[in-house]
């Protein structure tokens, strides 16, 4: 039996989407209206598809390009306008900034470096990375942050194969890696009001419905030490517990990492050009809200992330071929660009698109508003589990966009401040670690080929977990006192 299944795991796998989909189109278990109902169904069929792995994942990616057309849930025009999303461009640039760090090797350098600090062992290098990762996206967006630890993290892994036997341990390492990376993005952009969308959009909300703002320091307050606390659980629970690696320091290591610091020499012309437009583009990400501040235009992003693109490919290297200059990013750079992964997010925000025009989003704030009488504690941790993972399916910030007005409502009729309901629901909404499509963080690690779809969902769901006992208890018991939400 076993064997059959294997056998023929691609059309079950193909047979399983369809029957799902079509289960819940024509028995309608949750009593949705049409078109709703026809949202729900792609969304099953896509999301059982990506993770049976029955389709490549950004060929599953395309289906709202026909399904959404063919059942009138939208034209084709609105469908594929979500492929080409702004943060899709964000993706972009960043990727192609990445392949110009390697192609010339400045990855390689600023991972040496970093394995020579923080030590050879696994552990070690995989805490510098969460402590480096996680304050970085305090500051910058979480997708930002990890764009410009990707490359590094793939040079010291790098590093590390050339030096350790393969083997499990090395496996995990890699894996590990990977992770923290983007898992570590996403809980310091927690920390902060504009450490990633979501916090920025629930913030702007408030202030626009309520007329108060609030202030940066109270927030920093709540959600600092909460992220600090995550980032903890984050490190035992992948290192110590999940995927131990084993790997420990030795005076072998640490000469052969002097050694091949030494075999680089000093940073060559293209190097230095490379790392000054990544410089550049960085402090961009960082003080673009100051700049904006002074009205002459504005920065966000998106556009940061391809004016960096294009510095490169307009910057020469200091090297000729043919009597022409070579440019320190060429367009045949860009075939080993994971174009995929930009084709898995738009079909993320064309499904998240079909979900909310459905109004599938607001029957889920009013199936909230049903468990009001079992007490606040209940509701907020409801709201979390929910936030968590459906967030894992659709875009974080347009989930915040949708979802801050239901719950705004039911806050108003149940008497209680919108933060507590709204708060835990925004950090929920940046803690998705199960799916690729859940973060953008999450999709560009995915992107590496290190990790397997099972690993990110066992890894996710034991985070997703903890962050929601953290986040359901921070919010419960400490946002009353610092922000006096209760009477």
């Amino acid at each position: 039996m076993v064997d059959w299944i294997k056998k023929n795991q691609y059309w079950l796998s193909i047979f399983l989407g369809i029957a799902l989909a079509l289960a819940e189109f024509l028995f309608n278990p949750f009593a949705l209206k049409a078109d709703a109902a026809k949202a729900v169904a792609v969304a099953i069929l896509m999301i059982s598809w990506w993770i049976t792995e029955a389709l490549p994942m950004p060929a599953v990616a395309l289906l709202p390009l026909v399904l959404h057309p063919l059942l009138q849930l939208s034209t084709i025009e609105e469908a594929s306008k979500s492929y080409s999303n702004p943060v899709i461009f964000l993706f972009m640039g960043g990727f192609m900034i990445g392949l110009a760090i390697q192609k010339w090797d400045l990855h390689k350098r600023i991972a040496l470096h970093i394995v020579k600090r923080t030590g050879t062992s696994g552990d070690r290098i995989i805490l510098g990375f969460i402590i480096a990762t996680g304050f970085l996206s305090m500051w910058l967006s979480n997708t930002a942050t990890t764009m410009m630890m990707f490359p590094i993290a793939l040079s010291v892994i790098v590093v590390m194969k050339e030096h350790e036997k393969p083997g499990p341990g090395l496996l995990n390492f890699s894996l590990v890696l990977m992770l923290v990376i983007a898992y570590a993005s996403n809980i310091g952009g927690m920390a902060t009001i504009i450490g990633t969308p979501p916090n920025v959009a629930f913030i702007g909300f408030i202030e626009k419905k309520y007329g108060y703002s609030v202030q940066f320091l109270d927030w920093m307050i709540i959600c600092t030490p909460l992220a600090l606390l995550l980032l903890a659980a984050l490190y035992f629970v992948l290192t110590k517990w999940m995927f131990p690696n084993h790997i420990k320091s030795s005076s072998e290591a640490n000469t052969f990492i002097n050694k091949e610091i030494k075999a680089l020499g000093k940073l060559s012309v293209a190097e230095k050009r490379v790392l000054i437009i990544f410089i550049i583009t960085a402090l961009l990400w960082i003080t673009k809200d100051l700049i904006n501040g002074l009205k002459l235009f504005r920065l966000d992003d998106n556009m940061i992330a391809i004016m960096g693109a294009l510095a490169l490919f307009a910057t020469p290297s200091g090297t000729r071929k043919e009597n022409k200059p070579v440019m320190v990013l060429d367009w045949h750079d860009t075939s080993k660009m994971a174009w995929g992964i930009l084709l898995l997010f738009g079909g993320g925000i064309a499904m998240a698109a079909s979900l909310e025009k459905a109004g599938v989003m607001s029957q889920i704030g009013n199936w909230l508003a049903g468990f009001s009488h079992s007490g606040g504690f209940t509701l907020v941790l409801l709201i979390v589990v929910i936030s968590i993972f459906l967030s894992e399916l659709m875009s974080n910030v347009a989930q915040v966009i949708v979802l801050a007005p239901v719950l705004a409502a039911l806050a108003d009729a149940l008497q209680l401040d919108p933060l507590l309901l709204g708060l835990p629901m925004t950090l929920a909404a940046s803690a998705a670690a199960m799916m690729p499509m859940g973060t953008p963080p999450n999709a560009i690690v995915f992107s590496s080929g290190l990790v397997r779809l099972k690993d990110m969902l066992k890894a996710g769901f034991v985070m997703n977990i903890i962050s929601i006992i953290v986040i359901t208890l921070f919010s419960w018991f400490l946002l009353p006192l610092v922000m006096k939400v209760l009477n």
